[in-house]
């Protein structure tokens, strides 16, 4: 199985008879390592409706066919647009002939600017789990550190872990080693850091806050991949 991280919040696991892309925020993103016509995946995995997470959600939908799994109003206001799309909410499994995804918590918000500017409500912020191939992959969107992650751990043994770094709008480095701790997880990829002035966290920081809590830190540069 293999991961590469296209920058910001967006990553691309290959499994064995699978493409999935998390995110999808590449036209626009000033770190994006692939533009997003080159990317084919069969799932697109979209934890909430911020423009730097939606990103190219319904065009690659309408170019690829993939369904877009998210939340249940995000997932109609998408499905407005052409994508196709599977409506969830969080905490039950949905089965796929790959495995099943479930829908976490995540403490921020999830909106999209309409034309003048008007906030549309888009439900609530979401991490997700992806479970496929044996292997349980963990993204948690854009969120603050809660102690419930220590739940998340729990369910199953989490193989690899995004989380974001960044700062201003989600927890930084030290609250994102205490999840490192809370999860449990064997690997994680810092993610949601650099893209804008805002998002100061680092990287190096984190890897050394989250040294000796039980996971191995990849710090991965757009474009570089991790295989597990």
């Amino acid at each position: 199985m293999k991961f590469t991280f296209f920058g910001h919040a967006a990553g691309y696991l290959e499994t064995g008879s699978d493409k999935f892309i998390f995110d999808p925020f590449l036209t626009g993103n000033p770190k994006a390592s692939v533009p997003a016509a080159q990317v084919s995946p069969t799932y697109i995995l979209l934890t909430h409706g911020h423009g730097d997470h939606v990103g190219d959600s319904v065009a690659i939908s309408k170019r690829t066919g993939a369904p877009v799994i998210t939340t249940f109003e995000l997932a109609n206001w998408l499905e407005a647009q052409g994508a196709k799309t599977v409506a969830m909410n969080h905490g039950g499994w949905c089965k796929f002939s790959f495995g099943r995804v479930r829908f976490t918590i995540a403490f921020h918000s999830s909106s999209a600017l309409e034309d003048g500017g008007r906030p549309l409500y888009l439900g609530e912020a979401a991490g997700v789990v992806l479970e496929t191939e044996g292997k349980t992959i963990y993204h948690a969107g854009d969120t603050a550190l809660f102690s419930d992650m220590r739940l998340i751990g729990e369910e199953a043994p989490i193989d690899l872990a995004l989380l974001p770094i960044g700062e201003h709008f989600t927890m930084g480095p030290k609250d994102a080693a205490r999840a490192v701790e809370f999860l449990g997880a064997k690997r994680v990829v810092p993610i949601h850091y650099g893209t804008f002035p805002p998002l100061v966290g680092d990287p190096q920081e984190f890897a050394r806050l989250a040294k000796g809590k039980g996971a191995e830190v990849h710090v991965l540069q757009p474009g570089e991949s991790l295989e597990f």
